[in-house]
C-alpha cells in the first residue's frame, strides 16, 4: 500500500514523579519543555507535559504522563527505547553527559553501523541518542549542551516484541512501512520518502514476557505517526477496518492534534495524528512554550480543583527562548471553523476524592 504517514509524530511514556520527569528531559537530555497541561482521559488529574528540540518540531516530541500512583511492568508488546538523533561524532560527549549526571548507560554501542548509546531514565525508561548525519533540525542548548552535539528530534523508536511475523505485517500492509534490514534480533522498518523521523526497529525477545498495557510508571504506553490532514486520519482508519482491525478508536480531539488508536498484533498501542491549525502555537507564543499550566477551554471551567491536586514543579530557567519572554499565554481564539471529521471530546469532571498521593 502506499503509506498515508510521514514520520513518527510523538511518543508517549508514563515516568513516575512529575519535578525528576523535567529534571531528567530537560538537565540530562537536553529537551525543551514546550507543554504543560493535562491528561485528557479519565477523572484524575495528571499532569501531560510535552518536550521537545527548539522548533517543537513534529517528530521530535517525547510527551509524559507522571503516573506515581502505580508501576507499569516493562516488557515485550511495548515502545522499548525512544530514540533522538544527535550529529555525527555526539556518541563520546553523551556518554561524558550521562557520567555527570550519574545516568545509568550502555556505553557506546553499534546497531545497523551507526553508533548509539543508550541512557536509563529515573523511571526505569529507556532513551538512545543516535548518530546521524544530515539531521538539519534545531537542536535546544543548555549550559551544558550545545548545538554541535544536541539532540535534533527523533531518529524513531525500538519496539519489543516476542515474535516478529505479526507485527511485520501490520507495519507493511497497514502502515506502509518497508522493510529495510535485519540486525541480529533487530529487525528496521521504514516510512517511505526522506527526512529524519521514520525508524521503527523491532527487537525480537521470545523470551520476554509481555508489558503491562495500561498507565504504569516506568512503561511507554504509545507510539504516534503524522497524517497530514483529518481526512487522511479517517482514511487511515478505513485501512485498519478493511484489513479487520475493527478495534480503531474515533477521533479523538487533543486540542493540539486529532488522533486515532488502534492495538497492534504485536501489542503495542499505535496511534495516528494530524495536527490542528496552530498546532503546539495556538495558546502560547513560541518564546513562552512550556512555561504555564495550560488547560484546554472545556476544563478551564476546573482549573482552581485541577490545580491544587496536581505535584507543584518548577520549570527551569533556561527553558525559556531569551530575555522578555512572555510569562503567560495568549488567549485561547475560538477555532475558525469546526473540524470537518466526527470528533470525540472527553470532558472529564474531576474529583477531589481521587487525589493522587
Amino acid at each position: 500500500m502506499t503509506s498515508l504517514l510521514q514520520g513518527v509524530h510523538h511518543i508517549t511514556l508514563c515516568p513516575g514523579g512529575a519535578q525528576q520527569d523535567i529534571d531528567f528531559f530537560t538537565e540530562v537530555l537536553g529537551q525543551r519543555l514546550i507543554k504543560q497541561t493535562v491528561l485528557m482521559d479519565g477523572s484524575i488529574p495528571i499532569y501531560h507535559f510535552y518536550y521537545g528540540n527548539a522548533d517543537a518540531d513534529v517528530g521530535s516530541i517525547a510527551t509524559c504522563f507522571p503516573y506515581s500512583r502505580k508501576a507499569g511492568r516493562a516488557g515485550s508488546g511495548q515502545l522499548s527505547c525512544t530514540s533522538y538523533t544527535v550529529p555525527n561524532g555526539a556518541a563520546t560527549f553523551w556518554r561524558d553527559h550521562f557520567d555527570r549526571h550519574h545516568a545509568e548507560h550502555s556505553g557506546v554501542q553499534e546497531r545497523f553501523g551507526t553508533k548509539y548509546l543508550r541512557a536509563r531514565h529515573p523511571a526505569g525508561l529507556l532513551v538512545e541518542v543516535i548518530e546521524e548525519s544530515g539531521d538539519g533540525r534545531n537542536a535546544w542548548t543548555t549550559k551544558e549542551i550545545t548545538k554541535d552535539v544536541g539532540t535534533r528530534g527523533f531518529f524513531g523508536a525500538v519496539l519489543s516484541v516476542r515474535d516478529a511475523r505479526e507485527q511485520e505485517s501490520f507495519f507493511v500492509d497497514a502502515l506502509g512501512f518497508r522493510k529495510v534490514g535485519v540486525d541480529g534480533p533487530y529487525h528496521r522498518f521504514e516510512v517511505p520518502g526522506t527526512g529524519p523521523g521514520r525508524v521503527v526497529d523491532l527487537h525480537v525477545e521470545p523470551e520476554r514476557t509481555p508489558g503491562s498495557w495500561g498507565f504504569g510508571a516506568g512503561t511507554a504506553h504509545h507510539i504516534a505517526f503524522n497524517v497530514e490532514t483529518d481526512e487522511a486520519l479517517m482514511a487511515q482508519k478505513a485501512v485498519y477496518e478493511e484489513l479487520g482491525f475493527t478495534d480503531a478508536s474515533e477521533i479523538k480531539d487533543r486540542f493540539y492534534f486529532h488522533s486515532m488508536y488502534v492495538r497492534s498484533p504485536g501489542g503495542i498501542l499505535v496511534e495516528c495524528t494530524a495536527n490542528v491549525p496552530g498546532g503546539f502555537y495556538q495558546d502560547e507564543a513560541p518564546e513562552a512554550l512550556g512555561t504555564t499550566l495550560l488547560l484546554p477551554p472545556w476544563y478551564e471551567e476546573q482549573r482552581q480543583a485541577i490545580v491544587a491536586q496536581l505535584e507543584p514543579i518548577t520549570v527551569p530557567e533556561e527553558n525559556r527562548l531569551g530575555p522578555g519572554a512572555a510569562s503567560a499565554p495568549r488567549p485561547v481564539a475560538a477555532p475558525a471553523q469546526e473540524p470537518k471529521i466526527p470528533v470525540s471530546r472527553y470532558k472529564a469532571t474531576f474529583d477531589k476524592d481521587k487525589q493522587i498521593t
